[in-house]
């Protein structure tokens, strides 16, 4: 798979870390494959976890190929962008091509990226996950790599002002050991997938250098003040509805 354009991405990105003072807490890289495919599993909680999420990747020397939402490559500007770094598009509405070049993508060698919980969790705890990912990877033979990404939630997420200017953040970037997933029970192997990534997620609280008390960017569990994963599944269904609703009207 040529990659003309990726390389150019990564140096850009790199040089706006550096430009924005970011520093990086890191664990686990070694669990990433040098060669060979694999799913990497993902939290999701900002608008911008891909491009972390892809970077930790980086000293394994590998490229991250992700699963984003069809209108990402439907953009006039972002669409050529995602299709030369070939990213892999989902559209809702015929989910099993995507699933399927995920899985054609894994079983040549490629990495795949994919956010299970399907959209940014507003409590920042995990959510309940799908589990394509663990069917993605026991049926490409992969394994399956759990990661959680800590502090992009103060650059961009959901209900809350961005903040892309600000020097100096911290971004965590903790890496999981694969789980071998055999797709057998897909519901079970997906719970094991959220443990492990909820392991992960604790320990990326425990260590950022920013106490999570009374933060609204932390999860009520560590004593923040983001709502508790009940609470923001509320929100995301009125989310829906509020969507659905805009949808019939532009159709009238």
């Amino acid at each position: 798979m040529r990659d003309l354009t990726y390389p150019s991405v990564i140096l850009t990105a790199k040089g706006l870390f550096k430009v924005n003072g970011m520093k990086f807490q890191r664990s686990g890289g070694e669990h990433i494959p040098r060669k060979g495919g694999a799913i990497l599993a993902a939290n999701h909680i900002s608008y911008v976890d891909f491009i972390f999420d892809g970077y930790a990747a980086q000293p394994s020397g590998r490229l991250v190929r992700f699963m984003a939402k069809k209108d990402a490559f439907d953009h006039r500007v972002s669409g050529p962008i995602m299709r030369s770094l070939h990213h892999i598009s989902v559209d809702r509405a015929n989910g099993q091509a995507s699933y399927d070049k995920a899985v054609e993508y894994a079983r040549a060698g490629e990495i795949v990226g994919i956010f299970p919980e399907a959209t940014i969790s507003r409590s920042f705890e995990i959510k309940e996950l799908k589990t394509g990912a663990v069917r993605m990877a026991a049926e490409a033979g992969v394994p399956l790599i759990p990661m959680v990404t800590w502090g992009t939630q103060l650059l961009k997420t959901k209900d809350h002002e961005s903040d892309l200017k600000s020097r100096g953040k911290t971004i965590g970037l903790h890496v999981g050991a694969p789980l071998e997933v055999t797709g057998e029970d897909a519901v079970a192997e997906t719970a094991k997938l959220r443990a492990a990534m909820s392991a992960l997620l604790d320990k990326a609280i425990a260590e950022y250098p920013i106490s999570p008390e009374g933060q609204w960017w932390a999860p009520a569990r560590h004593g923040g003040t983001a709502p508790t994963l009940e609470q923001a599944a509320k929100l995301d269904e009125e989310e829906l509805i509020a969507r659905a609703a805009r949808r019939a009207a532009k159709k009238e």
